[in-house]
């Protein structure tokens, strides 16, 4: 008889279990505003609704299956069914899915609005480049725009070319930094940089008259954040030394041209005893001393050069 009793009562558990029930329920954002088409499907069939206008959405489905929510930019979610009834669903925005915006003079826009002549290059891939000048990081970033070497030196700087020559007469780009013209882009730390946009047509430039005639560089640095403090560090080291140097005379191959030519201008060759001590004018003759190579000794071989950052 408890048998019977057990399972007749497991039986009547596993019906009501899966006896579908209706479920009314809206879906708000963080600001208790609808959010329309909200894609909400029962997890592991396909029973599926989107959310009307008002973020309104109704669904027959068993007590104790799993409602999955979905929507561009928010975090999913999933709610499990207790019962018939009326649910409430707030979905949290996902801040890693953010849509790209450009800079431009008078504010931001977003990227799939904006018609300008913009190109834009995010912090993370200039700190890829593991480059001291953020200039050289943007040299194969942005195309249109003709960045080159100073010099063969280092610390020498880059040119920028965007628009040829502009009216004032030189090659350079208005640089505008956190929305202060007339700033600079090479004495930045590459690791604080958020983003640089590069205006290269007339349009998305015209805020700033005819000190853009050249293009304007935008350069939007880090803010501070809520949430753990970071501490960041790079160190670069390197060398420099001259490429190639020029191979000099000898004390005795000097010697002998300049005995040449006193006897081709019809003079006696020099008497080398009396301006040379005779102990070194030995060691010449002999080999042992070849004399002093002064562009050895106004280097410094292997002379470090080093760049720290901290952030």
């Amino acid at each position: 008889m408890k048998r019977l009793l057990t399972i007749l009562f497991l039986g009547l558990s596993l019906c009501a279990f899966g006896q579908k029930v209706a479920i009314n329920g809206t879906v708000v954002d963080g600001n208790d505003s609808p959010l329309p088409g909200v894609h909400v499907i029962e997890k592991g069939t396909t029973n599926a609704v989107a959310a009307d206008a008002n973020g309104e959405f109704t669904m027959n489905v068993p007590v104790g299956a799993v409602l999955e929510f979905t929507y561009i930019g928010y975090i999913p979610k999933d709610v499990t069914v207790t019962g018939a009834g009326n649910i409430r669903v707030v979905m949290v925005e996902d801040s890693d899915v953010i849509e790209d915006v450009v800079v431009v003079g008078y504010g931001v826009q977003k990227k799939k609005l904006f018609t300008g002549a913009t190109v834009q290059v995010k912090g993370e891939d200039i700190a890829k480049m593991n480059t001291v000048n953020p200039l050289g990081a943007l040299q194969s970033k942005t195309p249109g725009v003709n960045i080159t070497s100073n010099g063969g030196f280092l610390d020498q700087g880059f040119k920028v070319n965007i628009r040829g020559m502009g009216t004032t007469g030189t090659y350079s780009p208005l640089y505008v930094v956190d929305g202060v013209p007339n700033g600079s882009l090479s004495s930045l730390n590459a690791s604080d940089i958020e983003s640089i946009d590069v205006l290269k047509d007339a349009a998305s430039a015209a805020i700033y008259g005819a000190r853009a005639a050249n293009g304007v560089i935008l350069i939007t640095t880090k803010k501070g954040k809520a949430g753990t403090g970071e501490v960041a560090y790079d160190g670069y080291y390197g060398v420099q030394n001259l490429y190639k140097i020029p191979t000099i005379l000898t004390a005795q191959e000097y010697m002998n041209i300049m005995d040449e030519a006193r006897v081709m201008d019809g003079y006696t060759p020099w008497n080398w005893e009396t301006y040379i001590p005779a102990k070194d004018l030995a060691a010449i003759r002999n080999g042992s001393w070849k004399g002093t190579n002064w562009l050895k000794e106004m280097q410094n071989p292997n002379a470090p050069k080093t760049e720290l950052k901290d952030t």
